[in-house]
């Protein structure tokens, strides 16, 4: 019993000390029609960002995972072609300080920058963090709110 509470203090300590931060966390479900939005301009670009400290947990390892191979393995076109952007970003180099100001990010989450007309409009996407104990149902939820700001 001394060696199963010894695991989960340790476990729990690790993930508090490795900096994880799953940034403004609430209790709502993912909504689909948060993705439909018919009055917004077309998308120049878009920008899908993983921040992250140094040290991460699994559930943050498992994020920047999970973003990266979606972007790679549904958007080659707009990877080519500039349309898409994906970046993994440590918020604890000093080096990426102004742009984690940018986008206000201070730990573990992912952030999607639709740019039209010109200007940015960066939102940090919390439903991920919901998503991670099912790898597809992360990947098809990031691909259908992409193709979403795409017109796809």
């Amino acid at each position: 019993m001394k060696k199963i509470l010894l695991f989960f203090f340790l476990l729990i300590s690790t993930m508090i000390l490795s900096g994880c931060s799953q940034g403004n966390i609430n209790a709502e479900k993912v909504n689909e029609q948060d993705l439909a939005n018919d009055s917004r301009p077309k998308v120049e670009k878009i920008e899908v960002i993983n921040f992250h400290a140094t040290k991460r947990c699994a559930s943050c390892s498992a994020i920047g995972k999970y973003s990266e191979e979606t972007i790679y393995e549904f958007f080659q076109p707009e990877l080519r072609d500039g349309v898409i952007k994906f970046e993994s970003i440590n918020v604890d180099l000093s080096e990426n300080k102004e742009i984690a100001s940018k986008y206000q990010a201070s730990g573990s989450s992912l952030y999607i920058n639709a740019v039209y007309d010109g200007e940015d409009h960066i939102e940090e996407d919390v439903n991920v963090w919901r998503l991670l104990s099912d790898e597809q149902k992360f990947k098809e939820y990031l691909k259908n709110k992409i193709n979403s700001l795409l017109d796809k």
